[in-house]
């Protein structure tokens, strides 16, 4: 029999690489960026709702609290949209390598919503992830774009993890991310009705049966259940380790998409050098952050 420790920790390498299919499910999914994204919100806000009807989780917030959950919802639309749209742009390598420096993000967002000072190793990676995004960059111009809309996702990403942890502390996961994905539906939503290219119409809701179910996979099990999933895990797992282990999400992701689009993925040398870069300063990040916390205390 396995230990809860163990069982834990094989869960959360699952999650990771649930992370990391995301990525491929958004370059087989054939509609744009923006549909997806109001798709997979809609489902997934289905989903989690059935959730806390059955586990009867309380959904009572303050007025100012809903305000800020639906701020943070537009915050993952905008996020989820770039991210999505990058791969559509590039691929799924460039995308996942962009995101990698979603950490060098989170260093300078960190100190301005926990009014702390900037730490001088944090700048000093800052450095090496821009170098390792430079040497990226030198690939072919074809990417230039989903490079962009790359390193915007990731910022947006590190904005969002930074808001969503202060909302962790005082309410319950699920209803965080119920009112999230509610509001980003509806700033989609609005955009749609003012955008008559994209907009509500019987071709947006017309998507063929394996867009469907590629949707209902990313919407069930790449968010819903990952997000459920992911608090239940952490109650057992340090959150030192599951950090360390998100990051190798990227990782997962570009090893997937070598092997199912080996045409599409196959890069030069100097993109794997500027990959290498940002992994290994992220990882390094993470160590040296979780040794002075030890320090500390």
């Amino acid at each position: 029999m396995l230990g809860v420790k163990l069982k834990n920790q094989l869960h959360l390498h699952i999650l990771v690489f649930i992370a990391g299919f995301t990525a491929i499910l958004g370059e087989l999914i054939t509609i744009q960026a923006i549909p997806l994204v109001w798709f997979r919100m809609t489902m997934a806000g289905v989903l989690i709702l059935i959730f806390i009807k059955i586990k009867k989780v309380p959904t009572d917030v303050p007025f100012k609290v809903k305000i800020r959950f639906f701020l943070a919802g537009i915050v993952i639309a905008l996020h989820w949209i770039t991210f999505f749209a990058a791969i559509k742009a590039a691929n799924i390598s460039v995308t996942l390598a962009m995101f990698s420096t979603g950490a060098f993000f989170a260093s300078l967002i960190e100190p301005l919503i926990y009014k702390r000072k900037i730490i001088k190793y944090e700048i000093f990676f800052g450095i090496i992830v821009m170098a390792g995004v430079v040497m990226i960059m030198q690939i072919e111009g074809e990417y230039f774009y989903g490079i962009i809309l790359g390193i915007i996702s990731a910022f947006l990403s590190s904005l969002f993890a930074v808001i969503n942890g202060r909302f962790a502390q005082s309410y319950d996961a699920s209803t965080i991310s119920f009112y999230e994905f509610i509001s980003g539906v509806l700033f989609i939503s609005i955009f749609l009705l003012f955008d008559y290219e994209q907009g509500f119409s019987l071709s947006f809701f017309n998507i063929s049966f394996n867009d469907f179910i590629y949707l209902f996979i990313l919407s069930s099990i790449c968010t819903a259940y990952a997000f459920i999933a992911s608090v239940h895990v952490m109650k057992h797992i340090t959150p030192y380790s599951v950090v360390l282990t998100y990051n190798l999400e990227p990782i997962y992701g570009i090893v997937l998409a070598i092997i199912i689009f080996p045409s599409k993925e196959k890069m030069p040398l100097t993109f794997y050098i500027g990959c290498f870069l940002i992994i290994s300063t992220v990882f390094f990040n993470a160590i040296i952050k979780h040794k002075s916390r030890k320090n500390n205390f």
